[in-house]
């Protein structure tokens, strides 16, 4: 009876440590679960990364050629705030291509149309005219226009007002494109000193001066001042562009205004 009673408890506290030891293994299993599907995730993360990476990369070397990704590559973390600036540089430039050929008008055509109606008095047309036509001279007429009844000084400080307005609006952008040329070489200089603390580091490392030691910095010296150089060229090629057109339009301007106010002189 005794042994009975004995064997059933020991029965008893068996199957009680069973079972707290089958929960305890369950839990674990539930944990290495979780820690593998945290691990797999990371992983497939990254090789997700790696296949956004290579497909950027791949697409950039399609568009421009593998040798000037491979340059980009090579000139370090500089490149990518000058890939920035040529960015903001040529999407700036064919902003100022489009408005600037918008602006430009064949002045002597229209003031040829404009100029008989002003003699005319007919001021009302002569405003409809320049409303229609498009571009910064018709603009400043059209304002000068509006105070033809005010007398030629009124017209005059209309004109001047007109034409402040809109020379900020031609001049708009050129800084970015200033800032560009500027910063450009900056930052490829910016490189060559990185290039340069690189290529001595490493003759520090190595305790001898050999050309395979130091190519790896001068190299990263050179790429980025060239790439500097590469994009300000250009860039200030376009600006220069883009300033005469801005100095042919003021010119228009001028004229416009001027023979307007004659006109007007010659209408009293």
């Amino acid at each position: 009876m005794y042994t009975n009673k004995k064997f059933r408890i020991l029965f008893l506290a068996l199957l009680l440590v069973g079972m707290f030891v089958g929960n305890l293994c369950a839990q674990e299993a539930v944990t290495t679960e979780e820690d593998t599907t945290a691990i797999v995730e990371e992983e497939a993360v990254v090789v997700e990364e790696t296949i956004q990476a290579g497909g950027i990369e791949a697409f950039a070397r399609k568009i421009v050629g593998s040798g000037l990704v491979d340059l980009f590559i090579k000139g370090g973390w500089v490149m990518y705030p000058m890939l920035i600036l040529v960015i903001w540089a040529l999407a700036t430039s064919i902003w100022k291509i489009i408005s600037l050929r918008y602006a430009k008008i064949s002045v002597h055509d229209f003031l040829e149309k404009l100029l008989p109606l002003v003699k005319e008095k007919e001021f009302d047309e002569a405003t409809e005219l320049c409303a229609k036509t498009r571009g910064p001279v018709a603009s400043v007429l059209h304002a000068g226009l509006l105070k033809a009844n005010k007398g030629p000084e009124e017209v005059e400080k209309a004109v001047e007002h007109a034409a402040i307005l809109e020379m900020s609006f031609l001049e708009k952008g050129l800084i970015a494109l200033a800032t560009t040329i500027n910063l450009a070489p900056m930052l490829g200089f910016l490189g060559t000193v990185i290039g340069m603390i690189q290529a001595f580091e490493a003759i520090a490392a190595a305790g001898e001066v050999e050309p395979t030691i130091v190519a790896s910095g001068i190299s990263v010296a050179l790429i980025t001042t060239a790439s500097g150089l590469a994009v300000a060229i250009p860039i200030q090629l376009f600006n220069n562009f883009f300033v005469s057109i801005i100095d042919g339009l003021i010119i228009d301007m001028q004229t416009g205004s001027e023979k307007l106010t004659e006109t007007l002189m010659e209408a009293k």
